[in-house]
């Protein structure tokens, strides 16, 4: 229960903050998750690709936190022509 609290009290905190300025991240991202995921919320999903000007976003419907495990048969294809751009 300790640990649970800590965790907690650090991501009200973190939570809090500013967001950073992600724009100067030039970088490819892959962002994916999924529509019903609990722990990672579909619109702070979209904000984080949204915010990085080099990204490539794949949201999986009815699909939680294991989104690309769950549609991996999607995801992996993806994933490879992600990266050997």
């Amino acid at each position: 229960m300790t640990a649970l609290q800590a965790q907690l009290k650090a991501l009200r905190r973190w939570g809090s903050k500013e967001p950073e300025d992600l724009s100067k991240i030039r970088q490819p991202v892959l962002v994916a998750n999924g529509e019903s995921d609990r722990m990672v919320p579909t619109k702070n999903t979209r904000d984080l690709a949204r915010r990085l000007p080099n990204s490539d976003l794949i949201i999986y419907p009815d699909a939680g936190h294991g989104g690309v495990f769950q549609f991996h048969a999607d995801f992996v294809p993806k994933a490879l022509e992600f990266l050997a751009r």
